[in-house]
């Protein structure tokens, strides 16, 4: 059986986070060199105290971030379906991650090692504009995140995520939305109750 070739949804994705001066070519280049990665249910990317190997792109599941503090583990982000995750410290300095990734779900994930993305930083000009442009709308959206943590109540934080991710809310368990959203699963059960 042929190994498989990174999907339509990766090359759709790159096309639609760079302008349209890049030929096809160019951008098939960049996709060609993503390898497919399968995680099982609980399966970790990378466990805290460990290197991340991969940047990686969620073509099926979900990807918890998550860090351990006095024994409690707090969801920080999720990696949802058609988006891009990875531990980006440890991956690009090569060092410890501080947190730990897992798949919540059966998950296929599209990779690169260190090395080729390095590489394709340096020698693909299509993919150095997607990456620049992918780091900047994460930059935006941690810090939306941040300003919503401090003043929007939790029940408003609720129906935001409600309105903008709406199959995430059917798809992840409770406890893991709660602590992504700094609220207790107790007072979360009561928030779902009340807003429909």
């Amino acid at each position: 059986m042929m190994p498989r070739t990174a999907n339509e949804a990766l090359l759709e994705v790159l096309k639609r986070n760079i302008d349209k001066t890049f030929d096809e070519a160019t951008i098939e280049e960049a996709v060609s060199n993503f390898q497919l990665l399968t995680l099982k249910k609980n399966q970790f990317l990378v466990q805290q105290g460990e290197i991340c190997p991969y940047f990686c792109f969620v073509e099926s599941g979900i990807l918890q971030h998550e860090i351990e503090i006095n024994g409690e583990a707090i969801t920080t982000y999720l990696g949802l379906r058609n988006t891009f995750t990875t531990s980006l410290s440890s991956y690009l300095l090569e060092k410890p991650s501080q947190k730990s990734i897992k798949a919540l779900f059966d998950s296929e994930l599209w990779v690169l090692d260190v090395k080729t993305f390095r590489n394709l930083i340096a020698s693909n000009a299509a993919f150095q504009q997607f990456y620049y442009s992918l780091i900047e709308k994460q930059i935006c959206l941690i810090d939306d995140y941040r300003i919503d943590l401090l003043t929007l109540t939790p029940e408003e934080r609720y129906k935001k995520l409600l309105a903008t991710e709406s199959e995430l809310i059917k798809q992840v368990p409770l406890h893991y939305l709660a602590s992504f959203l700094g609220i207790s699963s107790r007072h979360m059960s009561r928030i779902r109750k009340n807003v429909k």
